[in-house]
Parts: structure tokens; C-alpha cells; sequence
């Protein structure tokens, strides 16, 4: 069996981000699912140098069916699929889940495939054209986390995230982050 996914056990339901739908979420959560900088530079300006990254799953694979959808992707077509834990000095902050299509990886100067444990925001936000095209939001029950994401950090209780479509030259890419209880 192919795994997608070291964090769900199935793929997220997502709530299209409609104007007027902030006040619904909590006050702690907001300014991180509205944060329209970096989420990187925004760590690094809280916990300075100690924010790292640590890979759990970086391979070619067909993305989730919502996924394809919002990037036009063909049923069979492959995308690189990286999901990563953010944290500061062992804290988890944000698991993060990434779909690159092989034409962003083309367009993009520099190597969005061999990131290795530098954090995406760093490289996207360089970007000069880097386009925001639409974000959505979830709250996913402790149920839909595997073990191995449990294992890794407490997702016994609800996590709120956000996925947000990245177009380079426009060219896109979907960036889901998941605010970990240790962050707000």
C-alpha cells in the first residue's frame, strides 16, 4: 500500500474561506489562519533561531482528490507531496502538509524538490511574484490524524489549519499548515 499521508488517515473536509466567517473562529487561532506574510518569518520573529524543520514524508504521489481539483491536476498525474513538523526547541508548532506539481517545480529558480529541512516559507516568500490565489480553512478531529501524527505531537484535541493556493509565474502549489495547541 502506497501511503499519502504520514498525518490523516483520510483527507481533510475544507471550508471555503467566505468574507465574514473570521469572528467564527477562536480569537487564539485567527491571527495565524489570517497571517498573510511568511508563517516561517513569523516563528522566527517568536522563537528566533530555534524554529526547525523535520521532514516526515517528501515523495511523488497523486494528491488527495480535492487537492488535484484546486491544482488541475489529471487523476494519474504525480506531485510532490512533503509534510513537515515546525518547531522550536522540540515545541511543535505547525504540521504542514505541500503539493508541488512537477511545472511549479520547472518555473520555480530555485530547487522546491530538494528543499531538505528548510522551510518552504523561505523559499516561496523570496519569490517575486508570488501570487495568493485562495485559502480554506478546516478543524480536524483527533479521529482523522494517523498514530504516527499522534505520536509526534498532541492532536487529542481538535487542530485548526488552513490550505492556501501559491501560484509561482503562475504556476500553483497547495500549502495546508495545522496550528499545533503549543502555538496560540
Amino acid at each position: 500500500m502506497v501511503i499519502k499521508s504520514v498525518l490523516f488517515n483520510r483527507e481533510p473536509v475544507w471550508h471555503e474561506n467566505r468574507q465574514g466567517t473570521r469572528h467564527k473562529f477562536p480569537e487564539t487561532v485567527q491571527s495565524w489562519l489570517y497571517e498573510s506574510g511568511s508563517l516561517t518569518q513569523r516563528l522566527r520573529s517568536c522563537y528566533g533561531n530555534a524554529v526547525a524543520v523535520d521532514v516526515l514524508l517528501q515523495h511523488w504521489f497523486t494528491p488527495f482528490l480535492s487537492e488535484r481539483l484546486l491544482l488541475k491536476q489529471a487523476e494519474h498525474r504525480y506531485c510532490l507531496i512533503r509534510e513537515v513538523l515546525l518547531h522550536a526547541d522540540g515545541k511543535p508548532l505547525i504540521l504542514a502538509r505541500t503539493i508541488i506539481p512537477t511545472g511549479t517545480i520547472k518555473v520555480a529558480r530555485s530547487n522546491l524538490s530538494q528543499l531538505g529541512t528548510r522551510p518552504l516559507g523561505e523559499v516561496i516568500f523570496a519569490c517575486p511574484k508570488l501570487e495568493r490565489r485562495a485559502m480554506a480553512v478546516t478543524l480536524i478531529k483527533p479521529s482523522l490524524w494517523t498514530p504516527a501524527a499522534s505520536a509526534i505531537t498532541d492532536t487529542a484535541q481538535p487542530i485548526w489549519g488552513r490550505r492556501t493556493v501559491y501560484a509561482i509565474k503562475h504556476k500553483p502549489m497547495l500549502v495546508s499548515e495545522f496550528f499545533l495547541p503549543e502555538i496560540v
